[in-house]
């Protein structure tokens, strides 16, 4: 199951965020998988995913996976691919009504 995690979250394309799996283990793994289609309807049920690919499909045609296997394989012997294949976002956090009053 670490393929699953790391090919939804590391970059092995650069600028593509994230992937999706459309592989046979998402019937064990309760559509894990359809990582872009969860991110967009986050509230649709596990069950229902597929359903969101089949209706919308022109979003959903870019890079995915069909092995875990295989993205573990790729990370392990890509030299380009490593822990800090990920993108890194910078957080702004606003200030809070008690530190505006402190100015």
């Amino acid at each position: 199951m670490a393929g699953h995690f790391i090919s939804e979250h590391y970059t092995f394309i650069k600028g593509q965020e994230t992937y999706s799996y459309y592989g046979p283990l998402n019937a064990l793994a309760w559509n894990v998988g359809y990582h872009n289609e969860h991110h967009d309807f986050p509230y649709v049920s596990w069950s229902r995913l597929p359903k969101v690919k089949e209706i919308a499909p022109e979003y959903y045609d870019m890079p995915c996976y069909d092995s875990w296997t295989g993205v573990l394989y790729k990370y392990i012997t890509d030299p380009e691919i490593g822990p800090y294949s990920r993108i890194k976002r910078n957080v702004h956090v606003a200030e809070s009504a008690s530190e505006k009053k402190t100015e």
